[in-house]
């Protein structure tokens, strides 16, 4: 009985945190991504949607989430960061930002710092073509989408890869250069 009202105790603290915006970085020794604002599994606020005036389902001010990873492998050079929403385009997948060269100095973004082009990347080409992050953007209706955030430790060099690379043509280039990598869950949708 200790051990339900413990782990229901521990549970609200998380939620409490994610509300608030003060989720503690993780404890050990794995590489892991976290947000200061969102427990792993939270739900984004609508600030965090997409911003686009054409599309009817970007009712957003496309805020980004702050982002901060820990427990860097060994012979890290640069990041890779990816969004990816397996749901959108219904099923099909859409990618929300493609970034890379991020050098192994940073280990974090701050709240918004990604919704716009940074010196702290290069910009891939997302599914709009945009080289920064795009929020999300779900159909009404289509249930809470799962946004993968990834963080991919690489020993390429920063600056070494082209900007405008797509998804899957990073991921060909970082074939046998990942050196580790860590996701979590944002969710969002729209009644």
């Amino acid at each position: 009985m200790k051990q339900q009202i413990s782990a229901v105790l521990a549970a609200a603290l998380v939620t409490g945190c994610a509300a608030t915006g003060n989720v503690a970085p993780p404890a050990g020794p794995v590489f892991t991504l976290w947000s200061p604002a969102f427990a792993d599994g939270a739900q984004l606020e609508q600030k965090h949607a997409g911003n686009v005036p054409t599309n009817p389902n970007c009712v957003g001010q496309n805020v980004a989430p702050p982002l901060a990873w820990t427990n860097v492998p060994a012979g890290t050079r640069s990041f890779a960061m990816l969004v990816y929403d397996q749901q959108g385009r219904n099923g099909l997948g859409v990618a929300h930002w493609v970034a890379y060269n991020i050098p192994a100095t940073v280990t974090a973004f701050a709240d918004n710092e990604i919704s716009g082009p940074s010196p702290k990347y290069t910009g891939g080409k997302s599914t709009l073509n945009l080289p920064n992050y795009m929020g999300p953007c779900p159909p009404v209706n289509t249930g809470k989408h799962h946004y993968v955030f990834t963080v991919i430790a690489t020993d390429v060099e920063p600056g070494a890869l082209p900007a405008g690379l797509t998804m899957q043509e990073l991921t060909e280039r970082l074939a046998g250069r990942a050196k580790g990598s860590s996701s979590m869950v944002l969710r969002y949708g729209r009644p």
